[in-house]
């Protein structure tokens, strides 16, 4: 390995290097946030699985908007900013596993902490949010 040509090509590309670091460093961070908060993540055919076997609820943590432009049916909308005073309207849901989403699934990323606190003992994030679920060709509907 000339490790000369790779300094050469980080010196030449500082952009595309700092894209790289900053794109890492985001995944990175993340995952680390998921754990922490107790949340796996899931993608859409695993969701849909959760969903038909174990009966999930999909919880849309978006705003109003949002929500309104598309999603997915039968989800429950409780905006991420409105959920520690409106945990309880889940309290119905406690054994069902919990899956929660955003645009992209990173907003939706931090749930986990606050329906543990409540007593969810089975949340998870769809990686990817909503983005990937209709880029799976899955279900979308609007209001």
């Amino acid at each position: 390995m000339d490790f000369a040509r790779i300094f050469e090509f980080v010196g030449n590309h500082p952009i595309l290097i700092l894209a790289f670091v900053g794109t890492l460093g985001a995944f990175f961070a993340s995952e680390i946030m998921g754990r922490l908060n107790g949340m796996k993540s899931v993608n859409p055919t695993q969701a849909t699985q959760l969903s038909n076997r174990e009966h999930a609820v999909f919880l849309d943590t978006r705003d109003d908007a949002e929500y309104s432009a598309g999603h997915i049916p039968e989800a429950v909308h409780i905006p991420l900013k409105q959920l520690p005073q409106r945990v309880a309207e889940l309290n119905k849901y406690k054994d069902h596993p919990v899956i929660a989403y955003c645009r992209s699934g990173n907003r939706s990323n931090s749930v986990g902490s606050v329906l543990k606190k409540n007593g969810f003992e089975s949340v998870y994030n769809l990686g990817g949010g909503i983005a990937a679920w209709q880029k799976a060709n899955l279900p979308v509907r609007k209001n």
